[in-house]
């Protein structure tokens, strides 16, 4: 290739990880906004969150465009060929997370109708675990750094530790106290969904530690989700 060819090759690269990184910072602001539309009942937030999600999914097609006319038309290949096909796997998962955030604030407009339930602060707690993921493992991949991207990747399980705690109490206090029932069942998919968020950020870390070591992460993948085995006891008062 000619001087001209490779120079406008570099700038094509570096222009598909700049798309994603504006993408991901989005979604970062909008995961944000949710977690605080959620704590602070502030509705004009929660739709302000669900309405940006657009931004992302525009983003989404238009790292994908990129990333497939740069497979089309330079080939390329070895570490190359990694960050492209990393751009397109990271994309969808910023997507994905994008679209979890959405969910959050619909949530929160539904839960903010309702009287407040002392759990609240706990799912931001959790929220705010879940956002420090997210903007580390973008870190990993602008920095190409396979150590951080694999902190990320074993934070995951602290995140499930988060949810498992946050299940068995949301389930206890709707047990102690029916009325709740609707409100702490909008919690637990709110649980869920920041849940899914660390998954999607694990994914991602997996991804840049292949498109920078060119191997796949060797560890069995950490896993801390225990909801589906979990049971609360529940004793009925003899009033």
């Amino acid at each position: 290739m000619t001087e001209h060819t490779v120079k406008a090759y570099g700038h094509q690269l570096e222009d598909l990880s700049t798309k994603l990184m504006q993408m991901g910072g989005l979604a970062e602001e909008q995961l944000a906004a949710a977690i605080e539309a959620l704590s602070k009942r502030d509705n004009a937030l929660a739709e302000r969150t669900v309405a940006a999600d657009a931004q992302i999914d525009d983003f989404e097609h238009e790292v994908e465009d990129q990333a497939v006319r740069l497979l089309a038309l330079r080939q390329p290949m070895g570490s190359d060929l990694r960050e492209v096909l990393a751009a397109i796997k990271i994309c969808n998962d910023i997507e994905r997370i994008g679209d979890l955030a959405k969910n959050l604030a619909k949530r929160a407009l539904v839960l903010n109708r309702e009287r407040p339930v002392p759990l609240t602060q706990g799912l931001s707690r959790m929220g705010l675990f879940g956002l420090r993921l997210l903007k580390d493992v973008l870190d990993a991949y602008i920095k190409k750094d396979a150590a951080l991207a694999l902190a990320v990747w074993r934070s995951d399980e602290e995140l499930d530790e988060l949810y498992n705690s946050l299940f068995r109490e949301l389930l206890t206090y709707m047990m102690e106290d029916p009325r709740t029932i609707g409100s702490c069942t909008h919690l637990l998919f709110i649980a869920k969904n920041l849940e899914r968020i660390g998954d999607h950020a694990t994914n991602i870390a997996e991804t840049v530690h292949f498109m920078v070591e060119g191997a796949y992460i060797s560890d069995q993948r950490p896993k801390g989700d225990v909801t589906s085995e979990t049971n609360v006891d529940y004793q009925q008062s003899d009033n």
